[in-house]
């Protein structure tokens, strides 16, 4: 799923998928700032206290019961990311 380019999230944003029947939202808290960076052989994502609390809960969406596998988030560059920011993508996989 990829959330509406126009810009990073204003202010609190829910953004609702359904995936195999099963609802999802996504929620942004007010001023969060996400930035992800690619350093070759580690990731940063550097965040500030609401984008932390953003992600933790786009992260805590994907692990409730009912989630199936393979449902994912698109986080990008003015898509929910800082400026600049590499791609992230968020995504549950049951397998072992």
């Amino acid at each position: 799923m990829a959330i509406d380019p126009s810009a990073t999230p204003p202010t609190s944003t829910h953004v609702t998928a359904v995936t195999d029947g099963v609802t999802e939202v996504f929620t942004w808290e007010e001023s969060a700032r996400i930035e992800v960076r690619d350093l070759g052989r580690e990731i940063v994502i550097e965040a500030n206290s609401a984008g932390l609390k953003t992600l933790a809960g786009h992260l805590l969406t994907l692990a409730q019961d009912g989630t199936p596998d393979g449902a994912h988030l698109h986080l990008e560059e003015n898509d929910g990311l800082e400026e600049g920011s590499a791609s992230l993508v968020l995504e549950r996989c049951d397998a072992e």
